[in-house]
């Protein structure tokens, strides 16, 4: 970083080069520098995309595991009344349902699918199923949009970090 900041004029003189070898010098050093903070920007945007994997790795653990038991239990005591009448005001599945029902924070619980389903859905009918007033399950319906969204983000600047890390394997 010192040599590229240094007047091309000093550097020449010091080390008895001309100016634009110098000049070339300073360019390379410059790449150089560019090309270890793309690395290191990769890195954090791998590693972020890592960590969201576990988390959500973790999150579907959790949510197969509360889902098990509930499932035995309906099989065992109740005959499902509710959930066929549920069924009949919307698409989504007893198992999204109950997810948002029962997460503070179901759209980090569900998979994108899924939350395209539930911002699809119709906010009547999605309120009605979850027994929610409207502007409860349209703020639902929103935050399920906001972090598809930053999904798409993610793996948007994932395919960017590719291409441009693929252009880079010709430099010198």
């Amino acid at each position: 970083k010192v040599l590229i900041d240094v007047p091309r004029s000093d550097l020449a003189e010091e080390l008895g080069q001309s100016q634009t070898k110098i000049q070339a010098l300073q360019d390379t050093l410059q790449q150089v520098l560019d090309r270890r903070e793309e690395e290191r920007q990769s890195r954090q945007v791998l590693e972020l995309y890592l960590q969201a994997l576990k988390n959500e790795d973790t999150i579907l653990s959790k949510v197969a595991e509360s889902e098990t038991v509930p499932r035995e239990e309906m099989d065992v005591v109740d005959t499902g009344t509710s959930s066929t009448s549920t069924s009949a005001k919307t698409a989504l599945s007893g198992r999204i349902l109950t997810v948002l029902k029962e997460k503070p924070a179901p759209e980090l619980c569900l998979d994108s699918r899924d939350l395209e389903l539930v911002s699809k859905e119709d906010t009547q009918a999605l309120a009605s199923a979850l027994r929610w007033d409207t502007q409860k399950a349209e703020a639902l319906q929103q935050a399920c949009d906001q972090e598809l969204s930053k999904r798409l983000q993610q793996v948007q600047a994932l395919h960017s970090l590719r291409s441009t890390s693929k252009g880079k394997k010709t430099l010198p």
